[in-house]
């Protein structure tokens, strides 16, 4: 055996001793299993995300000294230039973040809210009722850019110069195009390419750029050269702000200089529910990070590892759970500022035991009621495109960071003089009059990107998470299940099958009919998927990309050793030093 075999032995063996904790299920992130490929092992820092050049960008601050929020921003920045199939400047922005100087965690909603002159009366729905989603009716003020003058004031050591230099330099010379997300790029001019700006930023020479061909975006540069100069003001309150309402203006949209004037990011602080002995982290409302939650308070009822995942009862468990806390994300969920959100209620032990003894293991749920979770504990009042990033430093900062436009690019609309276009996030409000979630002037809509984190005895252990729209809590539950229930490494929690449930009932009004949808991916035996089927579930296929796309970093608790791990079925991967 070779000297790095042997190390690698060694690593393993410490990180086992130190993550075996009694009282709890043992971790052991480094393990390989049966992963695509082994996780990454380093010590001063770590970044992963869905593109390979924007990681490399992200590790280059780390080890010029930036912090973990610096190394966040900077791949966040080339990922809005490198995957605008998922992210951009015209779209929002989530983020935990572990602050090791006090021993905490934080989150930040940099979510942007409907303008103010636009209300729910004025809006054309859909025939189902809903809000036209590729249209001005469902912008809202994109909240990205404050989201990172915001975390880097607070935790920024480099000045933003040097943290979107990669991104601006890029944005000039071009990169070349990475395959997963060409293919995204290619599917999405069918609906976009017709929108005002969209083929003249997107679609260089009439289509798509293929994979490995050069793409660039000189005015993205340029708004980001913006930025550098002018700070967030420049967006929300300068001249790109001027540019964007030029082109509201000119394509029916809403927005006022009072919009972006007002907006402001808000400082959270992050909701928790325990699993197996570990302490799982999610933001409260208008995300739905508590659906992960109660779906994991539901299952904690339940002894999984005994089920094992090669069974029925486990997949249609699963299923189950997702369908009872989807309920109550459509019943309940909504701006805080605008409704009363009774999430400590839908958090309760009580509610969850409750709500799991509605479980009937033989059949599958045709319908979806919510709960009444103040009366069990008065006490307490699917878009596929999204990215996720996480990034760790040596001073044991870590971040969970999460930014979408919603449906790919957004709403299709584009600004050519930006380089970017505007996100859609408002087709998620509801329309119906009393519902909690309704569009409303300056309201926050219902959010689904959600970062996560976990915790033990007050010691950061992961900053986790995985894109894909309503596919975002169900593949939280499945990544924590797969490591504390059944002892996966982080890479291997990751790449394990997953199921995707859709149809049910979601907050902007459209109500699950028949059980919906249960799609799992390839690889279960064929008596497993038989029996699902005799329980009334309707399996169907569905492309891999709706499975989501999953970032990790482990922090070991004695040695500060990174582990990392990246989703296979993406371009990115997972760094280190």
């Amino acid at each position: 055996m070779g000297s790095s075999n042997g190390l690698a032995l060694v690593l393993v063996g410490a990180l086992v001793m130190s993550w075996a904790q009694p009282g709890g299920a043992e971790l052991n992130p480094i393990a390989r299993g049966s992963a695509t490929r082994s996780p990454v092992v380093a010590r001063h820092g770590m970044v992963a995300a869905s593109q390979p050049l924007a990681v490399q960008a992200g590790l280059d601050i780390l080890k010029r000294g930036g912090s973990a929020i610096d190394a966040a921003i900077a791949t966040n920045a080339c990922l809005s230039l490198m995957e605008p199939t998922a992210c951009g400047l015209g779209g929002d922005l989530f983020a935990i973040v572990w602050d090791p100087a006090t021993g905490t965690l934080v989150g930040l909603n940099a979510s942007g809210r409907a303008p103010m002159n636009l209300t729910a009366e004025e809006v054309p729905p859909e025939a189902d009722g809903t809000i036209p989603l590729f249209s001005p009716y469902a912008w809202t003020v994109p909240g990205c850019v404050d989201g990172w003058f915001a975390l880097h004031g607070k935790f920024g050591r480099l000045p933003m110069s040097d943290i979107l230099a990669p991104a601006i330099r890029y944005a000039g010379e071009g990169f070349p195009l990475s395959p997963v997300i060409a293919g995204d790029w290619e599917r999405g001019l069918r609906r976009f390419k017709d929108k005002p700006g969209y083929a003249e930023v997107f679609m260089p020479g009439g289509r798509a750029p293929r994979p490995g061909e050069i793409f660039n975006n000189p005015a993205l540069g340029r708004t980001l050269e913006a930025l550098v100069h002018g700070g967030r003001d420049a967006y929300y309150k300068g001249e790109l702000t001027d540019v964007l309402l030029r082109y509201s203006a000119a394509n029916g949209g809403f927005f006022s200089h009072a919009d972006f004037e007002r907006h402001t990011s808000t400082w959270v602080e992050p909701v928790r529910s325990s699993y197996r002995g570990h302490d799982i982290w999610e933001l409260p409302p208008p995300g739905q990070g508590i659906a992960a939650l109660q779906i994991l308070n539901i299952l904690e009822n339940f002894d999984i590892a005994a089920m094992g995942r090669e069974s029925a009862d486990f997949w249609h468990l699963l299923t189950e759970a997702k369908k009872l806390a989807f309920a109550d994300r459509a019943r309940y969920y909504a701006d805080p500022d605008f409704a009363a959100v009774p999430t400590a209620a839908l958090l309760s032990r009580n509610y969850a035991l409750t709500r799991s003894s509605l479980i009937d293991m033989t059949r599958a749920a045709l319908t979806d009621e919510a709960g009444n979770p103040l009366a069990v504990d008065p006490a307490a009042l699917n878009r596929p495109e999204t990215t996720y990033l996480c990034a760790a430093d040596a001073s044991g900062m870590m971040v969970s960071l999460i930014q979408s436009n919603y449906t790919g690019f957004g709403s299709g609309y584009v600004i050519p003089e930006l380089g970017f276009g505007i996100q859609n996030r408002g087709g998620c409000f509801a329309l119906a009059s009393g519902h909690p979630n309704r569009l409303e002037p300056g309201k926050r809509p219902f959010h689904t990107i959600i970062p996560a984190f976990v915790t033990k005895d007050g010691q950061p252990l992961m900053a986790f998470g995985l894109m894909g729209g309503d596919m975002q809590p169900q593949g939280h539950a499945q990544v924590i299940i797969n490591l504390l229930d059944f002892g996966m490494g982080l890479q291997e929690a990751g790449d394990a099958i997953r199921f995707h449930h859709t149809g049910s009932t979601d907050p902007d009004g459209t109500v699950m009919t028949g059980g919906g949808i249960l799609h799992i991916e390839p690889g279960l035996a064929a008596t497993i998927l038989e029996e699902l089927r005799r329980r009334g579930h309707r399996i169907e296929d569905e492309g891999v990309g709706a499975y989501g796309g999953y970032q990790a970093i482990y922090r070991d608790p004695v040695s500060g050793v990174y582990v990392g791990a990246t989703e296979k079925r993406k371009d990115g991967c997972a760094l280190g030093y």
